[in-house]
């Protein structure tokens, strides 16, 4: 493999291993400030149980977003110099205002909420865990207003002499359409993703009979949050998608395995794709509900694959703007398929939740629940390769093309050994955090004495 192909596969490598603790540490932050903040207005120890418990998971969860999040900064030097020497007046700004504010703001008051307990009054030590949580969705919208800029590129001027993008408009950054879709989308996948964590976790411990009364409360809060989210990235997602057909129509085209232009347009349920001859070989439709989605009428012309391809030839050149349409494909069906599944179960949580009847009493669901864990995950890293592939062939789109950002002085076999040493050391930090997770994640919180105690020394001070 050249340096090319090795330095994307890293970055893919690290990119999808970051992402898989992004999600959890917004929804988390927010969902533990939640009970925290329920804990304080009512005085029960439950609650503060709750985020204790809670917190601990979301704190091992974020040092591993950390540590992992370092890396990516590096490789845009390491392997994409000539990406950074193209873009870095626009893509540097972003990236030092997460880091030097967002990320000093959340990790201060971080510090602030695990060292503040009992030291700090109620009010003081909660307003620390809202500014954290606050700060980590920050972190996210620069680093998204980044890529943003990569996917819908706006603010800018060129520099012929410099050979390089200049930032012209820094509101017109903030103000990017792609941006605005981008990120409620990720705040709503984070939201989803903590959801079913909590559930999940809460189901293992039923499972196990450890602290019922803890984890009932627990999967009911958790069950609220997921299905609030699910319905919420729904939304959310479908707003992004009719965004994408105009921002990028090869994107939406691709994801669709959409080769003509068509009115009314299909959508395809399953298909055998076929790109060396630019159709599919078969194909289950459903005939006009593209269009349906897209327009919400039964009709609208949806662009096709070979149509953008010849406008793309015509507008920079000859050459091959298809990306890996099978990729796409079945990426977005099972990011959408997913999706569908944690709606339904979010439902289902809702419905037992509400019931008399205990949880322990529903074993199977209980199994599934556990299992929902890793829904949106998939969901998640799905949509991302989605979102980054679906940019092919450029790095920045319309502007630079990846040949022409990858470093011409690191070897291949630099970035190879690169790229071993990272899987190497990040599947010995999967397993630590698993290990974490599942040690703290099953371990009893409190037992139900000490809770007695809590609320019946809680009354007496009161």
């Amino acid at each position: 493999m050249d340096a090319l192909s090795l330095a994307r596969a890293q970055f893919a490598v690290t990119t999808i291993y970051h992402f898989l603790f992004v999600p959890l540490t917004i929804g988390l932050s927010f969902l533990v400030a939640v009970l925290e903040s329920v804990y304080v207005k009512t005085g029960d120890e439950k609650y503060k149980q709750m985020a204790k418990f809670w917190g601990k998971l979301f704190l091992i969860n974020f040092s591993m977003g950390v540590v992992t999040g370092i890396v990516q900064e590096f490789q845009f030097g390491m392997n994409w110099s000539g990406y950074s020497r193209f873009v870095g007046d626009i893509f540097g700004a972003p990236l030092a205002i997460e880091a030097l504010v967002a990320f000093f703001i959340e990790s201060t008051f971080l510090g602030v909420w695990i060292f503040g307990w009992e030291k700090l009054s109620k009010k003081v030590h909660l307003l620390s865990i809202w500014l954290a949580a606050i700060a980590t969705s920050l972190s996210a919208f620069w680093i998204l207003l980044a890529n943003s800029f990569m996917q819908n590129p706006v603010g800018y001027v060129l520099n012929e002499a410099a050979g390089r993008a200049e930032m012209e408009s820094f509101t017109a950054l903030l103000t990017n359409p792609h941006l605005w879709w981008q990120f409620p989308h990720v705040l709503t996948a984070g939201l989803t993703t903590a959801g079913f964590f909590i559930v999940g976790v809460s189901a293992i411990n039923l499972i196990k009979k450890n602290n019922d009364a803890f984890f009932t409360k627990s999967f009911k809060f958790g069950a609220v949050a997921a299905l609030v989210g699910t319905v919420l990235v729904f939304f959310v997602g479908h707003g992004q998608m009719v965004s994408i057909k105009d921002e990028q129509p090869m994107k939406a085209a691709a994801a669709e395995a959409l080769w003509e232009t068509a009115d009314p347009a299909p959508f395809t349920i399953v298909a055998a794709i076929n790109q060396e001859e630019g159709k599919n070989d078969s194909a289950l439709e459903l005939p006009g509900m593209l269009s349906f989605l897209y327009y919400m009428k039964p009709a609208g012309e949806v662009l096709g694959i070979n149509d953008v391809q010849a406008q793309m030839e015509a507008e920079y050149g000859p050459g091959n703007y298809i990306p890996p349409v099978a990729v796409l494909f079945w990426s977005f069906r099972i990011m959408v398929g997913a999706g569908c599944l944690m709606l339904l179960l979010g439902v289902i949580s809702i419905i037992i939740s509400r019931k008399k009847k205990p949880l322990t009493s529903y074993k199977k669901l209980m199994v599934a629940f556990s299992i929902s864990i890793i829904l949106p995950f998939l969901a998640n890293t799905f949509g991302w390769v989605m979102a980054e592939m679906g940019r092919y062939p450029w790095v920045v789109y319309g502007l630079m093309k990846m040949e022409d950002g990858v470093s011409t002085v690191t070897g291949s076999g630099t970035v190879l050994i690169s790229l071993v040493g990272f899987i190497v050391i990040y599947t010995a930090l999967a397993i630590a955090e698993l290990v974490l997770m599942v040690r703290h994640g099953i371990k009893n919180p409190v037992t139900d004495t000490e809770i007695a105690e809590n609320e019946k020394e809680a009354s007496l001070w009161t």
